[in-house]
């Protein structure tokens, strides 16, 4: 199977370097026209400039390919509307939102001040909120769109001294979850990478046979795909070094209590609770309340 992005437009967040560069410079040798995004700030957000965007603009265009630049801040709704408009004024169309820009302010939870909590939590969670609003009633009207999202193992799994970084990551996977569902009949589909790899944020904790192998053009293949036409939804991909695997979030199947539930009940079935041989991932919210309903009734049937 060959993936085009063929007279198809694509906006890539945070893509003056590292993994936004490599998914840019990706989508546009498949065709598409792309807004290359980047605030141009430092890893921590401030500062700001547009020559890293610039600069793979001009690879893509040196290469053949068509792309704007954009300097847009996404923690800033309306400087992500103005990105969004501009690529309408400029091609009529948005197929493909990678939303992949973001900082870090990392720090213990004791010591961190709240400013830089709200801060990572702005352009995480609030940018890619924005990234996909901007785009959400124009992908309605065309009957398609593709969003991919950016997840870490650090919201997933957890990481010492990111609550901020995990918190907004953590997020994004529900923001995902409820769209995939309100842009079903729409042809929207939305997805979210997980990546592991060695850019300017990273690359000072890895040795440099690690960092050699963590390349962010690892990453891109798994992207690509989750943008694609033939993309699923409500996909988490993770990758890295060549590797790719899927997070899922499962339920385990439980255990009914009925009126005789009590903290000690819980505590003395903990095992029982945590079995994971009938887990399953659960389509949608209301599907965990109808399995409850389900076994207190079917409880109440066996009496």
């Amino acid at each position: 199977m060959s993936i085009s992005f063929k007279d198809q437009v694509v906006i890539v967040t945070g893509a003056g370097a590292g993994l936004g560069r490599s998914h840019a410079l990706d989508f546009a040798r498949r065709g598409a026209k792309v807004v290359v995004n980047d605030f141009g700030g430092a890893t921590d957000g401030t500062g700001g400039s547009t020559a890293a965007s610039e600069a793979v603009v001009a690879e893509i265009k040196a290469a053949g390919g068509e792309a704007i630049a954009n300097g847009a801040d996404v923690s800033d709704e309306a400087q992500v509307k103005a990105m969004v408009d501009q690529a309408m004024a400029e091609w009529g169309r948005v197929d493909v939102v990678v939303a992949n820009a973001g900082i870090l302010r990392d720090k213990t939870f004791i010591k961190m001040e709240m400013d830089d909590f709200r801060k990572v939590l702005d352009v995480h969670l609030m940018g890619t909120v924005h990234c996909a609003k901007a785009v959400w009633v124009i992908m309605r009207e065309q009957g398609y769109g593709r969003l991919v999202f950016t997840t870490s193992s650090s919201g997933m799994y957890g990481n010492f001294g990111q609550s901020n970084y995990g918190a907004a990551k953590m997020g994004i996977v529900g923001l995902m979850n409820v769209l995939t569902q309100e842009g079903a009949k729409y042809n929207i589909h939305v997805n979210t990478i997980s990546p592991t790899a060695s850019t300017r944020m990273t690359e000072e904790l890895f040795d440099e046979a690690t960092n050699e192998i963590l390349t962010p053009e690892s990453i891109t293949p798994a992207v690509v795909y989750l943008a694609s036409k033939d993309a699923p939804s409500k996909t988490i991909l993770c990758a890295g070094g060549g590797c790719v695997a899927r997070t899922y979030v499962h339920e385990t199947e439980g255990v009914y209590f009925g009126k005789d539930i009590t903290a000690e009940n819980v505590a003395d079935q903990i095992e029982a609770i945590s079995n994971t041989a009938k887990q399953e991932a659960l389509p949608g919210a209301f599907d965990q309340t109808k399995k409850y309903v389900e076994m207190a009734l079917a409880a109440k049937a066996g009496e």
